[in-house]
């Protein structure tokens, strides 16, 4: 696939450190997979919570990857003494990754849609405790929202992998234990992203093709490298420079990490969030990235904004943006992901 060399703003990196304590102990459980299938199980398209046991009609057997090292069955955890609060290990890893769960107030409802938050830059949960990216808001708003903290980041064990595939592995645990949680609908699961948090949550859904969830829904997140570090220029080597990242002519390191070529392979609607002006890039090329690159690819649905769905657009034609840049986010959020449930 053609790349586009663009040059943009340097990432903006912000890595958060708490100190809550380490789990001193682990319990072994067995996580099930979702036993229900939608109506929609036999419409020829493999989304939702169909994948190829559920639903061998839409989904065929996907070819052994990587992905198959990671058991589908089988995670420990420990529940800390604070509520919805849980250790779950990453199997590819070892490592101990923390979750925060956020849970609606009671409300007679029998089960709640779920929704999945993955960090901007190298981020952790704590990124979601404040104005702006609330997880409480989110679930005031009737989601049960599940933030967590990757390996090597927060108050999680392992070391940091930049969104690559060790990460991806322990996003695909934290994704299933989000359907055994108390009140979750296994069927109702969003993933959501933001910025740079686009790379380990495009991969996921690539190379988990059979992880129940609905949708992706993406903010302002780097399409491929030339974005995530400014161009691969010498006088600006952007978060390469800072947190370690391989040059751009390291095909190995950037193969786990372009997430233009992940989203082409994502099976689930996809919903980009965009605004004219970016909170990283000069301007907003690299989500018309994106939206092409899902268009052309194997997602059932596309859509940048709320413009008219699987649009091909043309780098030097953009449509209009959302106007001015995005300051709290909770409420298109929050707005998008009921539309996307409601999806059939």
């Amino acid at each position: 696939m053609k790349r586009f060399l663009v040059l943009a703003l340097i990432l903006l990196i912000t890595a958060c450190t708490t100190t809550e304590t380490q789990p001193s102990a682990e319990t072994t459980i067995s996580i099930p997979q979702p036993t229900d299938v939608k109506p929609y199980c036999g419409d020829g398209v493999c989304d939702g919570p169909e994948n190829p046991q559920r639903c061998p009609e839409d989904c065929p057997v996907p070819e052994p990857d990587q992905a198959t090292s990671v058991p589908a069955d089988d995670s420990s955890f420990v529940d800390d003494p604070e509520e919805g609060v849980y250790w779950l290990e990453n199997p590819t890893s070892g490592a101990m990754l923390y979750l925060k769960v956020y849970t609606p107030v009671e409300s007679g409802e029998p089960s709640f849609p779920a929704l999945v938050l993955i960090p901007g830059g190298i981020g952790d949960h704590s990124d979601f405790t404040g104005p702006g990216k609330s997880a409480q808001e989110f679930a005031d708003a009737g989601f049960i929202t599940v933030t967590f903290d990757p390996d090597g980041r927060g108050n999680a064990t392992g070391e940091e992998d930049l969104n690559g595939h060790i990460q991806q592995d322990g996003l695909a645990q934290v994704i299933r234990f989000t359907t055994t949680l108390p009140g979750v609908d296994p069927s109702q699961i969003g993933l959501v992203s933001f910025s740079y948090g686009v790379t380990m949550a495009s991969g996921v859904m690539a190379r988990y093709s059979d992880l129940p969830v609905r949708f992706f829904m993406d903010w302002e997140g780097p399409a491929n490298r030339f974005f995530t570090t400014h161009g691969c220029t010498a006088d600006h080597p952007g978060i390469g420079s800072t947190i370690g990242m391989a040059p751009c002519d390291d095909e190995e390191f950037w193969s786990q990490r372009e997430a233009e070529t992940f989203v082409a392979s994502i099976r689930i609607p996809y919903q980009r969030l965009q605004f004219e002006q970016d909170h990283s890039q000069d301007e907003p090329t690299h989500a018309l990235v994106m939206i092409n690159a899902a268009v052309q690819g194997s997602a059932p649905w596309v859509r940048l904004n709320d413009l008219e769905p699987n649009q091909f657009y043309e780098l030097d034609a953009p449509p209009p943006m959302f106007p001015g840049r995005a300051a709290n986010m909770n409420t298109m959020v929050i707005e998008f992901a009921r539309e996307l449930f409601a999806q059939p």
